[in-house]
């Protein structure tokens, strides 16, 4: 795709950002097994992907907990608690380690990697399983986090896939095998590409913490004037200094060279932490177009494409709906549809002005939900890009040489909404705080009669109490099946510094901070046939009793995304229509168009929302709420049907619905089941 009205500069500059916290418990024990998984499936490949295609530059971010951890699997068995289980004889393993084991191995997204899996999909509904079959839900798990690249070049993961069933203990040793060599060729893969010049490296402060409230609790205010602080807080400014050494120390002994960037952890910025990163020698950092609007004091978009300073060092800004295009949107899409959109999206930001656009998000989580794992989507989004002359992708390091333009003050915040209310202000955030704070003043008492080497050990326990991730998962808005797993990890951290004082730990740390919470609790099926009146309010307190329910508010994404208008969806159906109902921001939406997809029949109906409307017999209503009827009939022969909802403003889509992909519905249930007198 090329203009023919003007050939400029537009340059592109990818950051895929790879990060997962630091999941090493007391004894160096690696207690869930993501760093593996996407090891097999995200780390190697995406850089292989961008290797296909040599005259193709972009920058990677490597956080420092993730590079220390692949490393550990030079000896897995040793180091990674889920595959000394996995590697384990079945029948030797207690209740608890079974139960645990079961409920990881059926972790894997449903749609794009249990379904494609017959006995995979088979094994996933079962409860209880013999010996034969656990080996084999063990085996296609594995299999299942297998990326492009091992399914394309290793001829053990070909025939395994081919197998499909009855797989043995032998079997799995030549997988491990297999899939710890492949490990091991990560980290060297990308010095390679860096060697080249084809690639940039970043990395983050040493444990992925939010620096500004390491730095100043107050900065939550400056940022959110309605967030809560957490009570008596703490300066752990020292924390944030030894947080960003630790990082430099450990990319120079892994890369042996200076790191030019830094992406700061949840692209959390002030004025103070670029003082910091300045002072150790970094060129460039980079966050959320939000942190500059707010710093500019507009949202004047045509100055969002241009490398900054302060203070000296460059600050690139993301362009949020871009990037949340291949992060949230681009999954729903056929690759070629989706190449063809971003390209019409950036050609649209052509003009004689040269422009630098940043496209930066998490490198691994999304890729998960496209089908295979987004091989076919980059291989046509790269043959665009390097066709297309008007369009030169650069790194982050090369920016530093160009010009800037200076800004004159950075505003506190995160790439989320440009504050901190993410890490902090709801009770379960603070109570996370209050007890960091607490431990820090309890050892600032004892340090005097501390050993260096116990001081260190305690140094490390803080340094990763104060991961990001850990104040992602509590209190309300991310949801995932180990909360509690990861509430342990997190107090466990603090508990150990006790240990390591010889003194008893505060009751406090040893309640939970987190409830159970699971990704079912975001979706609440219907319970019995429903008759609502279709006139966008909510007219009876009845009318949609029995309802299946969509709560857009607790649906988790890892690389989460500005919250849409619709925060429910509410859905159900009776003999002759299907009803569904968004709430939420609906008068925001009077412009816009709704989209019903139904994805069996590759169906999209598209309704207007200024006006009452009626397509293809199906009705809608806004007023209050939004409120549509479909006929059954409009489905023929379907028993079951999967839909989705796209709600797009001039031109754009805003928001996918639902959040987690698609709403499946059985046309056929009359829940005669759910019948009492």
């Amino acid at each position: 795709m090329k203009p023919a009205f003007i050939e400029p500069s537009l340059e592109l500059s990818f950051l895929w950002h790879m990060h997962q916290p630091d999941y090493r418990d007391a004894q160096g024990i690696i207690r869930m097994p993501w760093v593996f998984l996407h090891a097999i499936k995200d780390y190697y490949d995406m850089p292989w992907m961008l290797s296909k295609f040599p005259d193709l530059k972009a920058s990677f971010n490597l956080t420092p907990p993730l590079i220390e951890q692949l490393k550990l699997y030079e000896d897995p068995l040793e180091n990674d608690y889920f595959l000394m289980l996995w590697h384990q004889d079945p029948e030797v393993l207690s209740i608890t380690e079974k139960k645990w084991l079961i409920k990881t191995c059926k972790s894997s997204n449903y749609d794009t990697m249990i379904k494609p899996l017959p006995r995979y999909r088979e094994l996933y509904e079962k409860e209880e399983m013999d010996k034969e079959e656990l080996i084999d839900l063990e085996i296609l798990f594995l299999l299942s986090w297998c990326g492009p690249y091992l399914r394309l070049n290793n001829s053990l993961i070909q025939t395994l896939l081919k197998q499909e069933r009855s797989y043995t203990a032998n079997d799995k040793q030549m997988l491990l095998e297999v899939l710890i060599k492949f490990i091991a060729g990560i980290l060297p893969f990308y010095a390679s590409l860096l060697r080249s010049g084809q690639i940039a490296l970043s990395t983050t402060p040493y444990n992925h913490p939010i620096l500004p409230l390491l730095i100043d609790m107050e900065n939550v205010l400056h940022a959110n004037s309605h967030t809560k602080m957490p009570d008596d807080p703490l300066s752990l400014k020292e924390d944030a200094v030894e947080q960003v050494k630790r990082a430099v120390t450990l990319y120079k002994k892994t890369f042996g060279q200076m790191p030019v960037g830094f992406w700061p952890a949840e692209g959390a910025v002030d004025e103070e932490s670029v003082e910091i990163y300045k002072s150790l020698g970094i060129k460039w950092i980079a966050t959320d177009e939000a942190i500059l609007f707010k710093s500019l004091g507009t949202e004047e978009r045509s100055s969002l494409y241009h490398p900054y300073n302060i203070k000296g060092l460059n600050i690139y800004f993301r362009d949020h709906t871009l990037s949340d295009l291949f992060g949230f949107d681009y999954r729903f899409k056929l690759s070629e549809e989706a190449v063809e959109h971003f390209m019409s999206e950036i050609i649209a930001l052509l003009s004689e002005e040269k422009k630098s656009v940043f496209v930066i998000l998490d490198g691994e989580n999304a890729w998960e939900y496209y089908q295979n794992n987004a091989y076919p989507f980059f291989m046509k989004l790269y043959e665009n890009i390097s066709k297309n002359s008007w369009c030169k992708t650069v790194t982050m390091d090369e920016l530093v040489k160009k010009e800037s333009i200076a800004l004159e003050r950075l505003s506190p915040g995160s790439w989320i909404c440009g504050d901190f209310s993410t890490w902090a202000g709801q009770p379960e955030k603070n109570r996370a705080w209050e007890l960091i704070f607490q431990t820090k003043r309890d050892v600032l008492d004892f340090a005097h009669s501390v050993p260096s080497e116990i001081a260190e050990k305690i140094e490390f326990h803080f340094l990763a109490a104060e991961c990001s991730d850990w104040f992602w998962w509590y209190g309300d808005g991310h949801t995932t099946d180990f909360a509690l797993e990861f509430d342990t990890l997190f107090r466990h951290h603090l508990i150990s510094i006790y240990e390591l004082l010889k003194i008893q730990a505060p009751s406090n740390l040893f309640t939970p901070i987190s409830e159970s919470k699971s990704m079912a609790s975001s979706l609440l099926k219907p319970q019995s046939y429903i008759h609502p009146q279709i006139d966008g309010r909510a007219s009876s307190f009845f009318e949609w009793i029995g309802c299946g329910v969509v709560d857009e508010s607790r649906i988790f994404s890892t690389m989460d995304r500005v919250r849409g208008p619709v925060e429910k969806i509410r859905f159900g159906h009776n003999e002759t229509m299907v009803f569904i109902a968004f709430e939420g921001a609906i008068e925001s939406l009077k412009k816009a168009s709704l989209v019903l997809i139904i994805e069996e029949l590759s169906k999209a109906i598209r309704l207007p929302l200024a006006q009452v409307s009626q397509v293809e017999g199906v009705r809608m209503r806004i007023s209050t709420m939004i409120e549509m009827a479909v006929p059954r009939k409009l489905f023929g022969d379907l028993q079951c049907t999967h839909l989705r909802f796209e709600i797009e403003e001039k031109g754009k889509i805003i928001q996918i619905l639902p959040g987690f992909g698609a709403l499946e519905m059985d046309l056929d249930e009359d829940y005669s089941e759910n019948w009492y007198i």
